[in-house]
């Protein structure tokens, strides 16, 4: 619990923001990824200091909204599954114009799971922390002029950005998206046509392949072999939600 509350109150002071409001543009490179299960867990959820209150489900069906906002778009011929376990949040209460304006701020882990391998992508949930968008708005802090839900939209699609950038550092050094596994960054470099990286781009279907619809009869991974019954739809989002849960970074303790 303190550890947790810790790195709220580090990400608060640091004020590290991002600017989400690129969802009508190109979506930024992400090789031949197809968004498939959107899995939102909360089973360690921690308010920090001087915050408002927000349950588990407010947070699991804002944070799937986001998500789902941002990641629909990509139509790749690979299905990836992303699971999401919230950690922690402040949503600022009222303070004192610029004497004391506190700020908003989430934790999150990610996963990623590819469904043609039912592995996961990375073996250690990578940690996300978020701070609400610096705007005309939260000047003085968005406790005096938001309500909860615009502070948790705001905080909520802050976190999907920072997710695509991260995948995005993935597949552009690593290939994690990429049909050949190659680094992106390496045929980019060979076409001369660098794009430029997600981190600091800040403000800026219906014909997928038999993969994406086969992977509905993919094997279940052992962590759903007791479930016989399960639709294999339902059984993947849990094993997602399994792989969130099963090696969090931040561990809490009452």
């Amino acid at each position: 619990m303190f550890r947790l509350i810790t790195m709220v109150l580090f990400a608060l002071a640091l004020g590290a923001c991002t600017n989400p409001n690129d969802i009508d543009e190109t979506p930024t490179y992400l090789g031949n990824f197809h968004f498939g299960h959107n899995v939102v867990v909360a089973p360690n959820l921690t308010k920090g200091p001087a915050s408002r209150d927000a349950s588990k489900e407010e947070w699991i069906t804002a944070m799937k909204e986001a998500m789902d906002e941002r990641f629909r778009r990509y139509e790749g011929e690979k299905l990836y599954h992303l699971g999401i376990s919230v950690e922690g949040y402040v949503l600022a209460i009222p303070g004192v114009p610029i004497v004391a304006s506190p700020k908003s701020a989430l934790i999150l882990n990610v996963t990623v799971w590819d469904d043609a391998t039912q592995s996961k992508l990375n073996e250690k949930p990578e940690l996300i922390t978020v701070v609400e968008s610096f705007s005309g708005h939260t000047i003085l802090g968005s406790g005096l002029t938001q309500s909860k839900k615009k502070q948790m939209r705001n905080l909520t699609q802050n976190a999907a950005k920072l997710v695509e950038n991260w995948l995005f550092d993935q597949n552009n050094e690593f290939g994690w998206f990429e049909s050949d596994g190659r680094p992106a960054k390496e045929k980019l470099s060979l076409l001369g046509n660098p794009l430029k990286d997600a981190s600091e781009t800040e403000a800026t279907t219906e014909d997928a392949p038999t993969e994406t619809e086969a992977s509905e009869d993919a094997t279940l991974p052992e962590a759903l072999e007791a479930q016989p019954e399960a639709s294999s739809e339902a059984a993947a989002a849990a094993a997602a939600a399994a792989i969130v849960i099963e090696e969090p970074e931040v561990t809490l303790s009452e």
